[in-house]
């Protein structure tokens, strides 16, 4: 006699697999559940913003704190507002990557420098959206205008006086071919590191110019000094001589101007009584000529007239000389 079926185990068996579907149900929506909560917040850190997607489209821009969104029509993406940095001819280790940084100066020389870069997102749309990759375009940007700057600049300037120069020129240089691609990053600083010859034989031909120039400096510090030293006396000097040239020549004027009055006079005079004039100015040059000559002077009757020495004209000591 065949066995009769057990409905109460089957019972029990279907029993189990309700409360198993009822347990699974409420596991699957709470997992649901969950991923609708967490996928309606997102949490924007102090130095981020979050640019707001709704189905593909950037709606707005949110910043610090915990926002909510549609889960599943709205995404976000989050942009780093701090300023940021890399650099540009020598990598994490300081080694110089050659590519980077040797480049050619002006006069022809190469020289080795390297740069660092600081910048920070301006716009968090125009990041996001403007360029797949902003922040290797103007790496690459930076790489043209510092090999362009520095190629018009003499090796001296770039190893040593002229570092700050160039830095302005390539940081305007770059602004302005960002202002052109509007990537929505801001440019903060650009500096150099370093920079040196790329062979140790040139670092010390260029040590030695430098030791050159360091003496020539001193050298015209030590002329500039003796000269400041020197010109005071020198001045007083020129000064009295142009006095005393002064004084001569108010003195030759005052004695020319004499002359020509008593000539003047004189001459007024003679037009007045040439004769008797003539006969003084005769008197008064034989008296300059002959001081201690004593004369008679005779007039004939011919108006000619006489001179007869009393003395002789040779001194005693001349008479004994001879």
């Amino acid at each position: 006699m065949p066995n009769k079926p057990d409905f109460g185990f089957e019972r029990v068996q279907n029993a189990d697999a309700k409360k198993t579907g009822k347990i699974v149900g409420i596991v699957v929506a709470c997992l649901i559940a969950l991923v609708l909560i967490f996928n309606c917040t997102y949490q924007v850190n102090e130095q981020e913003s979050a640019v707001l997607v709704t189905l593909g489209q950037a709606k707005s821009i949110t910043d610090s704190g915990l926002h909510f969104k549609l889960p599943f029509i709205q995404s976000v993406k989050k942009v780093n507002t701090t300023i940021q940095g890399f650099s540009i001819g020598y990598d994490e280790y300081s080694n110089y990557i050659p590519d980077e940084s040797l480049m050619i100066t002006s006069d022809f020389n190469f020289v080795n420098v390297d740069f660092f870069v600081e910048y920070r997102f301006s716009d968090p749309v125009k990041a996001v959206y403007a360029s797949k990759n902003p922040v290797e375009i103007l790496k690459n940007i930076s790489q043209s205008c510092i090999r362009s700057v520095v190629g018009s600049y003499p090796v001296d300037e770039v190893l040593t006086t002229g570092k700050n120069a160039i830095q302005a020129a390539i940081k305007e240089k770059i602004i302005s071919q960002m202002d052109a691609q509007d990537l929505g990053l801001q440019l903060v600083n650009i500096t150099i590191q370093d920079a040196e010859p790329p062979t140790d034989e040139v670092m010390e031909a260029f040590k030695a110019v430098e030791t050159a120039k360091q003496g020539k400096e001193t050298a015209l510090n030590n002329a500039n000094k003796y000269r400041n030293e020197q010109l005071p006396g020198a001045e007083a000097k020129s000064d009295e001589i142009i006095k005393d040239a002064e004084a001569t020549k108010a003195q030759r004027i005052n004695e020319a101007t004499a002359q020509v009055a008593r000539f003047n006079a004189m001459y007024s005079e003679y037009v007045k009584n040439p004769t008797i004039t003539r006969k003084r100015m005769f008197y008064e040059t034989m008296e300059d000529v002959l001081p201690s000559l004593k004369v008679v002077i005779e007039s004939g009757d011919s108006n000619m007239q006489t001179i007869y020495p009393l003395e002789s004209f040779v001194t005693n000591e001349d008479s004994a000389e001879q």
